[in-house]
């Protein structure tokens, strides 16, 4: 069963928004891709109480993901991503089409 993984963040308020941008778009997004995370989508808050950002990508199994999860690139993207963001979350759930939450 296809599973989707949910990541959750705010952008510090210090960190210039192309620096940010660049590393979302030339590191983080492809970093993704080489983990075998793929229907990569990236969403922005405009309105109300919640992060700022949310991004999901899917792989075909639980354990695909797992993989993914539990590989040094993995902790190298998101030790990375931390020094943007602040309030970082992540959670595996079942994919289905759509916005998720």
């Amino acid at each position: 069963m296809p599973v989707k993984l949910l990541m959750r963040w705010n952008v510090r308020s210090e960190v210039e928004d192309s620096e940010y941008y660049e590393f979302l778009v030339h590191e983080f997004i492809p970093g993704l891709s080489k983990l075998g995370i793929d229907e990569i989508q990236v969403w922005a808050t405009a309105y109300g109480e919640c992060e700022q950002k949310l991004v999901s990508g899917t792989t075909q199994t639980a354990d695909k993901m797992s993989s993914a999860l539990h590989s040094e690139a993995w902790l190298n993207l998101t030790d990375k991503l931390e020094g943007y963001v602040d309030d970082f979350s992540q959670k595996m759930i079942a994919a289905t089409k759509g916005f998720q939450l």
